[in-house]
């Protein structure tokens, strides 16, 4: 292309407004001195104005339209119910603030739907042990209710696995509408105005004491009557039916009784309607409860009748706001604590580590100010104090200089991703209605942060006077994933599944397995499949691998910046140091107050 004169552009440019399209292609072609120059018919001129007007029509309106019809992610748009129509709910795990435990709900004999579905789930919900399924409840939209579930005969290792779980505080998880439970608390504050919080899940039971009356003492009790207490709103101008925006859970203890023969779901209870009066539901074996001759009675405690009601509640609060329950809750409280604590510990270190290393310049400056103006003396005052005494050796590489550097590229890695993922969920692309979504998109930063990672590495190291690029770039790119794998593969073959009845601790019970071995003996719902061992692995060796070499070859490749100061040949001599100054007491006193900042 020949290039256009700014006389010939703007004498081609001035009668532009008074021509025709196919006339203002030709002279910007006469300008532009070309020998051969296609030009377009008028009608061809004058089809391709009309497309870019209708073009620019079409993107007006576009442009126009209200912000309301935008876009949500799959899964998470909200759903009008009509009223009588069907609402699932669905259970999750068995979750315990002391254990850290997650365990299958149906792994305790709850009631059971007539098909057991489990619902698909994404990597980040495998990894944290959820194990969404369907659930035998059955609600309409708007319509209270009061249903028998089922009932359940408790043999001696039932009742002792359930036992068991209440004494370790373990919570059902239960979802509905994509909103999990939860369960409203009142505690009494010291000037006397209850607080009222939330906590995900509902008890499984609870320990007998004096402030229950009609218990024994450390006696397990089952809450076995859920009150679901269901919020809906409602926008007749909006949108059509309603809108779920909270489910609360009451968990109750009732030691139901019934006349006459078990007759499935139609059983009438003989404790309904329920009252305060009536015994909680204790937990005993099947050997040594008391069972009537002849009708049935659950008071003895070898058989436990499950049961539910509904209550419908409408409520102001709008669908996108209805997870702001969730932010407040009880337990959240104690890690704003410890991030504050956290905070104040990490600002008090770097201010004191600033003020010394300020009072120090200051001294050094101080005393090279002071000293004689004899340039002999001066020199080798100067040689022998403060800074000129160690400037050339701290450029020196360490002894490991591949280590280090495999660590600083991991650092990198590490900062990238966390930098990135809080990034995301402060924009709101990582909603906690996106159940898992921010574990997996932080496997996915992590992996995807391999250039970073090998580009650190390889800068470090070629600083370093390092030349065993590919060690670094291997180690870079499996030291840290392989230290992680190792934690959750287990060491041995042979499985080792508990007794019958045997109520495990997993600190205790498993001092040589490792995690995920652990996990698996212990049936929790928190070992991670092979499956996803092997999906984890793909994403290591197919994408973090290849990233990083490339990341490692930009750095190679790049020159570094002249030393600002020369190194010695031959290293200083270190005078003898105490014991306190030793190696592993120096790592011991320099990792406690991080890691006390940290936890």
């Amino acid at each position: 292309a020949h290039p256009i004169s700014f006389k010939a552009l703007q004498h081609a440019r001035s009668p532009l407004a008074l021509r025709s399209p196919g006339q203002r292609q030709a002279a910007l072609c006469r300008a532009a001195s070309r020998t051969r120059c296609r030009v377009a018919s008028p009608l061809s001129a004058s089809r391709a104005f009309s497309g870019e007007m209708n073009a620019a029509r079409w993107l007006s309106l576009l442009l126009a339209a209200p912000p309301t019809l935008g876009f949500y992610l799959p899964g998470v748009a909200p759903h009008e119910y009509l009223d009588g129509e069907a609402v699932e709910i669905k259970v999750n795990q068995l979750s315990s603030p002391r254990t850290h435990l997650p365990f299958d709900y149906y792994a305790l004999p709850h009631c059971r739907p007539e098909t057991l579905e489990s619902k698909a789930e994404n990597l980040g919900e495998v990894l944290h042990g959820s194990k969404i399924q369907n659930s035998p409840f059955a609600l309409q939209m708007g319509k209270t209710a009061f249903r028998v579930l089922c009932r359940v005969e408790l043999t001696a290792h039932d009742a002792a696995v359930f036992g068991a779980r209440i004494a370790q505080d373990y919570r059902v998880q239960m979802i509905m509408d994509n909103l999990p439970a939860a369960t409203r608390t009142l505690t009494e504050q010291p000037d006397g105005i209850a607080l009222t919080t939330y906590e995900r899940g509902y008890p499984l039971g609870f320990l007998g004491s004096p402030e229950f009356p009609g218990t024994f003492p450390s006696a397990p009790y089952v809450n076995n009557h859920l009150r679901l207490i269901i919020k809906y709103h409602q926008e007749p101008d909006l949108f059509q039916g309603s809108r779920i925006v909270g489910f609360e859970v009451e968990a109750l203890s009732v030691a139901h009784r019934y006349e006459g023969e078990w007759r499935g779901v139609a059983t009438k209870l003989a404790t309904v309607p329920l009252s305060p009066d009536l015994p909680p539901q204790p937990v005993r074996a099947e050997h040594r409860c008391r069972r009537r001759q002849g009708g049935g009675s659950a008071a003895g405690g070898c058989e436990v009748i499950f049961t539910y009601e509904v209550t419908w509640e409408e409520s102001p609060v709008r669908w996108a706001s209805r997870w702001d329950l969730y932010l407040y809750m009880g337990d959240d409280q104690v890690h704003w604590i410890s991030l504050v604590n956290s905070l104040a510990v990490v600002l008090l270190l770097t201010g004191v580590v600033a003020m010394i290393m300020a009072r120090t310049l200051r001294r050094d400056l101080n005393r090279y100010n002071s000293l004689s103006d004899v340039a002999d003396e001066r020199e080798e005052l100067l040689e022998e104090s403060g800074w000129k005494l160690v400037h050339a050796d701290v450029l020196r590489p360490p002894p490991r200089p591949l280590l280090l550097s495999v660590s600083v590229g991991t650092g990198v890695q590490l900062l990238c991703m966390s930098f990135i993922s809080i990034a995301c969920a402060l924009l709101g692309f990582l909603s906690p209605a996106n159940r898992g979504g921010l574990l997996t998109a932080t496997l996915l930063l992590f992996v995807l942060m391999g250039v970073p990672a090998g580009y650190g590495a390889s800068r470090t190291f070629k600083s370093l006077r390092g030349v065993e690029w590919r060690a670094l770039t291997l180690l870079t790119a499996t030291a840290y994933p392989a230290a992680i794998f190792v934690v959750f593969t287990p060491l041995h073959s042979r499985p080792w599944p508990p007794r019958p009845g045997l109520v495990l601790d997993l600190p205790t019970a498993c001092p040589r397995r490792l995690l995920n071995l652990a996990l698996w003996s212990h049936g929790s719902t928190g070992a991670v499949p092979a499956g996803t061992f092997v999906a984890l692995l793909a994403m290591w060796f197919c994408v973090s691998l290849p990233l990083v070499f490339v990341g490692a070859f930009l750095g190679f490749k790049r020159p570094l910046p002249a030393p600002p100061t020369r190194t010695n040949e031959i290293p200083r001599q270190i005078p003898p140091q105490g014991w306190f100054l030793g190696r592993a007491v120096t790592m011991a006193v320099g990792g406690v107050l991080p890691f006390g900042a940290a936890a």
